[in-house]
Parts: C-alpha cells; structure tokens; sequence
C-alpha cells in the first residue's frame, strides 16, 4: 500500500476496515482466503489487485476490457504488486455480481469453446460457474475470485473444493474473498479475517465456521434468539 500517497484516510475507499492499517499483505503462493462482514472492503481490494494486474475490473481475463458501469474505485493506483520469478501463464478475475456481463462478452467475443462449449447465458447461474472453473481456468495461473460460492450449491461448492485442488497441483494460485466455511476448509490456507485490519486466523476461529456450527447443532435454540 502506497500509504504516503492516500490522500485521505477518512474518504472512501481507504476510510474502509480493510485499508485502514494496510501495509504490506502477502499471500499464499497456493490460496488465500480473505472474509469478513459485508463492507470490510474484501472486494474492493481484490478488485484493485485485479485491476492492478491488468484484468478487467468487471471480470474476465486481460483479453475483456468491456465496462457495463464504470464504478470501480482508484484503489489499484496507490497498491503495489510484487510479483515471484515465477510468472503466471494464466490469470482470470472472477466477480460473482458481474459475472452476467463476463457471460455476454464471452459470447460477443465468440469464445464459447473455452467455457465448455455454448453460451452460458444458456446454463443456469451455478452450471455457469462450474463451466468457467472447469473449462477455462487451465492451471499454472493466477485466480483472483470474488464470493465464487454466490451461485453454487452446497454439494457444487464441494466439487469447486475439488476443482481448486486440481489448480493448485498445476501450480496454480488462487485468491478468494468468500463467506463460505465450505471453501475456507481447504487445507494449509492462509485465512485473513478483516475486523480493524487483517488477522490470520485458523478455521475453526472464524465466525464463519462457529456461527454455522452453532446454528446446525442447535437450530431450534438458534431460531428461538433469532425470531423471538
């Protein structure tokens, strides 16, 4: 974070949890998780790291530079990137609320064979979504992904579970903002928690996890609090 160069700390977008304290944040050279409540300022900093790399801010590869509204922040102006030796051969922004404009500039740019084949407009949003994991993420990349889980299933984000393996062992890595204590299982990943800045936490420390766990153990004492 270019810190001398914010104007403000009080405006938007560095008044957010997220930048308030930011320094330098590393990342896992296979997934990172970043959670958190809504308005931490997960997706406006994987937004400005997307952007920063080069990818549209809407979504999609280097290759997409459509823009249906024009309402990312100047974020990715005052972050730094410092990039490995080693260099993706892939990369890919994917930001579940945008993702049906990603789906129609794929089929204007008329590359529906990288994506399984056929529109995806055609498939349902969660069938879209795995055929984008599927398909065109080909490993040894970089994937940034924005609440992937927003479409899928329980038992779907199970199989992107699997699918964010498979990317890993082809040297891939992957940077996630979710809500999903499903995908934040995956193994020796790094899990930063936004409150007054970021934390590691483990995954059984993570809201998260403690307050579904409670809620699946306990649902009539859960609903008892919740709708008295």
């Amino acid at each position: 974070m270019k810190r001398e160069e914010v104007p403000s700390f009080e405006e938007y977008p560095f008044c957010l949890p997220a930048l308030q304290h930011l320094r330098v944040l590393p990342f896992h050279p296979k997934v990172t998780f970043i959670i958190g409540e809504n308005g931490a300022g997960k997706s406006t900093l994987l937004e400005a790291i997307a952007v920063a790399y080069g990818l549209n801010a809407e979504g999609g590869s280097r290759n997409f530079n459509f823009s249906s509204k024009a309402t990312h922040s100047e974020l990715n102006q005052y972050i730094r990137l410092v990039k490995g030796a080693k260099r993706p051969r892939d990369s890919f922004f994917l930001r579940a609320e945008s993702f049906y404009n990603v789906a129609t500039q794929i089929d204007e740019l008329n590359v529906q064979e990288f994506y399984g084949g056929g529109s995806l407009h055609e498939q349902s949003h969660g069938e879209s979504f795995l055929a984008l994991f599927l398909n065109r993420f080909g490993g040894h990349g970089l994937y940034l992904l924005d609440e992937p889980e927003a479409a899928l299933s329980p038992s779907r984000q199970m199989s992107l579970l699997t699918r964010m393996h498979e990317l890993v062992k082809e040297d891939s890595q992957l940077i996630i903002a979710t809500h999903s204590p499903i995908l934040m299982a995956y193994p020796d990943a790094w899990i930063y928690q936004i409150k007054e800045g970021f934390e590691v936490v483990r995954y059984q420390d993570t809201e998260h996890y403690q307050i579904m766990r409670s809620f699946i153990n306990h649902p009539q004492k859960m609903l008892d609090i919740l709708l008295d």
